[in-house]
This record gives structure tokens, C-alpha cells and sequence, in this order.
């Protein structure tokens, strides 16, 4: 004991006392602060790491503490508040990454949906798919996360319609899971955590997508099948010639101007040109945008084959940072944060439509709202709750300092890199930051030094190793 340093037991002490951040809910067109009535625009990052391919049972993205600490000290550098996770494992321990993130203000949106079978609806076998095996799944899903204060929401389904034809069969199921996962939560989670669906953007049916699941059956204001919020997969906004216009974002602001639920980008940032300049943030959280969406997430963190990413993460865990990081950075320190917090008390007052056949335009698109019932067995699932739950728990942070090396997109190595926990229950902002240096530039990132296990190339994250309790728990064990 006697060698802990006082400014070590500062440091650990308020690691263990330092408040979660502050939940989330859903006000009519906009994402709220419970405490503060503050509005949360989404300024995040989609965060897959190996991508769905790479998705195995026994590991996840919020598996590994390790990792998310250094992926978390990038983030918080960043200035993002919000990261979407595609496949989680319910049936692991995701406690030290979620806290990771929570204690930097992090919150996270979780798709309760997996490659794996049975562990999501089969467009061509929706019935069939559609069953208490599956919903066994998801259920563990909200288990595992809804004891996280930084669990900002469930997606229940992810680009599920991409044309007509599946828009004509698809839609009463994507309700029916949104009931089912919404019912479940309002049983067996300590709070209300918002639902909803990510869209293809796919203009000949966004629209019918949107209206159909947003509105309410029968003209039930507690409809249980309605979605609370909507995500577009949007990719028009390509390089630093594209306008507000040429990126059709000011059809997308028409055709969602009287939503009655928060609207988003669940996925944004053409690389069509690169590197991406990310132009589009200045539109998507400027005055033309605000009053109607609620933020995005750029796709995606880490580099992948598709060439998306914004931090390449090497075989033997280090990392780099890439110029698509530099210049997304930099747009996110342009951001007048303070007004992105302004609530529209307008926005927060609105009703969701009665669900009708004439909400829908396009011929061929479902529009009998005839929800399909539970499966057998569904119904005492939710009533009782799934058997053992994994539920989570929010454990103390004390390991800040990132052990892995982080180069920036100039080459040099990264000194001192580390999170910094935040106080009085805040939410992440961007803060100015230039992570890599005064040096880097739009070319050409340098690489990184080869390990001693070998030259350092890209590959799917390795397997879990996650942060031991006793590490986490030791400082304030010893207070």
C-alpha cells in the first residue's frame, strides 16, 4: 500500500466512484438526457472489428477490455458518444468494455442480431426463421446489456428490405420482433431501452419502410410493435464535390420532416473518393439537418477489406491511425456541440400516425399491418424471463493507460496514450484534439514497426482475452 503514489490513489479512487453515464430515452422525434432533458445528437462510429465474417461464438467486439481501452482512448480522441456494435454474444462477459466506454462517455447501440443461424429472421424463410430459438437469442442479447447505463438502444433488424419483393413480405416480421424485444424489456429490464431498425437506403421503398414501421395498429399510442427509431444506411454524400443537393439530402429532409421518431444515419461515409474528407458532417449536424435528424455513425473504426476504416488494427494488436481518422477529426471539432444539445420542444411533442393502408405509395409494398402472433412458448419467455441469464453490470475502471503501441497516420508512435475517465455524468464531445500530430497530412500514412512476431499486416481481431476482475477491482480493493 505503501507504494501507491497519492496521485495513483487519487486516480484509482476516482475510477471507482465515478457515475455512469446518464440514461437515454426516447421523446417524440428526439433522443433525451432522463436527468438533464438535454437532446443527445449521435456523433459515432460503427464498431465491428473482423467484421460480421469474423463474428464467432466465445468473442465479440466488447469481449476483449484490452482492446477496447485502446479503442476507446482513440474514440474519446475522436469525439464520438456513440458506437454501434453489429454481432455481440450473450452469452459472455461484456462488463470491462462496456464500462470502458461508459466511463468516457461512450453510449452504445447494440444489433441484437447475428450471422449465425437461427439467430436471425431468413428473408426467403421468415416463418420458419421467426422462431422462440431466435427469440431465445435476442432476449439473451438485451440480458446481457440492459444493466449498462451507456446502452443507448437495441437495433432489431438490419437492412432486412433492400427491394420491393422483400418489401412485400418482410415488414409485419421486423414489427413482430420489435414487439416481441419491446415487450421483453418492458418486463424484465430495470429501464425502458429504445428499439428500432437500420435501412438500406433504398429510395424506391425507404419511405414505405419508414412509414410502415413508425406508425401505430389500430391507433394504439402503446403499441408495442412500433419501431421508437429509424436508421438509414446512407452512402450519397461521395468527396469534397458533393452538395447538399447532389447527395439527395435535401429529399431525405422532406420525406422525414414529420417523423414522430428520431431519425439517423446508422451508417454514413462513402469512400468512393479517397481519402474521405467527411464534408457531409458539416451538413448533418448543421441547421439544414438538425431540427430533423439525430446524428449518425460513420462506418466504421476498424479497417477492413472494404476500405472503410479509420484505424487499422495489425495481427499482433497494434494499431495505426489513418487519414480518414485525421480529416473525420477534424470535422468533428468544427461542431457547435452546446447547440446540438438544444431541444425542439416541438420535436418532443409529436404522435406517431395511426397505421393505414394509404401510408404506402409504392405498389407492391406490404400494407396490411397484419402482425404475425408469437410462437409458441414466446409468451411465458417474456412473462418469466430466459432461462440463466447473462445479465451485465457496470464494474470500476482503474486501468486508464493503453498498453498496446498506436502509431498515427504520420508513422510516429503515440506516447502516453490513455482515457480519461469523465465526471459529473457526461457524455463524450469532440474537444479539439489532433490525435496524430501537427504533422499529419492527407497522403500516405507511414507504417508501423514490425513486431518480433513478424511483419505487423492487417487481420481479424485475435481471440478474447478480457480484462480480469481482480485487475479491475485491485486499487479499489486496497482503498
Amino acid at each position: 500500500m505503501a507504494a501507491v503514489t497519492t496521485f495513483g490513489l487519487l486516480l484509482a479512487l476516482y475510477a471507482c466512484v465515478a457515475s455512469a453515464v446518464q440514461t437515454v430515452k426516447v421523446q417524440g422525434s428526439d433522443f433525451v438526457n432522463t436527468v438533464t432533458g438535454a437532446r443527445l445528437q449521435i456523433i459515432g462510429v460503427a464498431y465491428q472489428p473482423g467484421g460480421s465474417s469474423g463474428y464467432k461464438p466465445g468473442s465479440d467486439p466488447l469481449s476483449n477490455g484490452t482492446n477496447c481501452l485502446r479503442d476507446a482512448a482513440l474514440m474519446q480522441q475522436l469525439g464520438v458518444n456513440a458506437i454501434r456494435v453489429y454481432n455481440v454474444d450473450p452469452t459472455i462477459n461484456h462488463d470491462a468494455c462496456a464500462s470502458i466506454f461508459n466511463a468516457v462517455g461512450i453510449y452504445m447501440i447494440i444489433d441484437v442480431n447475428s450471422p449465425l443461424p437461427n439467430e436471425s429472421l431468413v428473408p426467403t424463410q421468415l416463418a420458419s426463421s421467426y422462431s422462440l430459438t431466435y427469440l431465445q437469442h435476442i432476449f439473451g442479447v438485451v440480458e446481457a446489456f440492459h444493466n449498462y447505463n451507456n446502452t443507448l438502444a437495441f437495433v432489431g433488424g438490419n437492412e432486412d428490405m433492400n427491394d420491393v419483393p422483400s418489401g412485400a413480405t418482410t415488414p409485419p416480421y421486423l414489427r413482430a420482433v420489435t414487439r416481441d424485444l419491446k415487450s421483453y424489456i418492458a418486463k424484465n429490464s430495470p429501464r425502458t431501452i429504445p428499439v428500432g431498425y437500420s435501412a438500406a437506403d433504398v429510395r424506391e421503398i425507404l419511405a414505405d419502410s419508414w412509414s410502415y414501421l413508425s406508425c401505430d395498429v389500430d391507433g394504439q399510442t402503446d403499441d408495442m410493435s412500433r419501431i421508437d427509431f429509424f436508421g438509414l444506411n446512407s452512402y450519397s454524400w461521395c468527396g469534397s464535390t458533393a452538395t447538399f443537393q447532389s447527395a439527395g439530402y435535401n429529399i431525405l429532409m422532406e420525406q422525414f420532416s414529420n417523423t414522430t421518431i428520431p431519425v439517423f444515419f446508422s451508417e454514413y461515409g462513402c469512400n468512393k473518393v479517397l481519402p474521405r474528407v467527411f464534408d457531409e458532417v458539416q451538413a448533418l449536424y448543421g441547421p439544414q439537418m438538425t431540427q430533423v435528424m439525430s446524428g449518425g455513425l460513420v462506418y466504421e473504426y476498424v479497417e477492413e477489406p472494404n476500405n472503410f476504416g479509420l484505424v487499422a488494427v495489425f495481427s499482433n494488436q497494434t494499431a495505426q491511425i489513418r487519414i480518414d481518422y485525421d480529416n473525420l477529426q477534424s470535422q468533428f471539432n468544427k461542431l457547435d456541440t452546446k447547440a446540438l444539445e438544444s431541444g425542439n420542444t416541438t420535436a418532443t411533442k409529436l404522435t406517431s400516425p395511426a397505421c393505414k393502408s394509404s401510408l404506402i405509395v409504392s405498389q407492391g409494398f406490404n400494407n396490411t399491418f397484419d402482425i404475425p402472433a408469437m410462437p409458441a412458448g414466446a409468451q411465458k419467455l417474456i412473462s418469466n424471463g430466459i432461462s440463466n441469464p447473462n445479465a451485465g453490470k457496470m464494474i470500476p475502471v482503474t486501468q486508464t493507460k493503453v498498453t498496446q503501441k498506436v502509431y498515427g497516420s504520420n508513422g510516429k508512435e503515440l506516447t502516453d496514450l490513455a482515457i480519461k475517465p469523465l465526471s459529473n455524468d457526461e457524455s463524450n464531445t469532440p474537444s479539439g484534439s489532433n490525435t496524430s500530430g501537427p504533422s499529419s497530412t492527407t497522403s500516405a500514412a507511414a507504417s508501423p514497426t514490425a513486431s518480433k512476431k513478424g511483419t505487423a499486416s492487417r487481420s481479424e481481431v485475435g481471440a478474447a482475452a478480457l480484462i480480469g476482475s481482480a485487475a479491475l477491482l485491485l486499487v479499489c480493493h486496497l482503498l
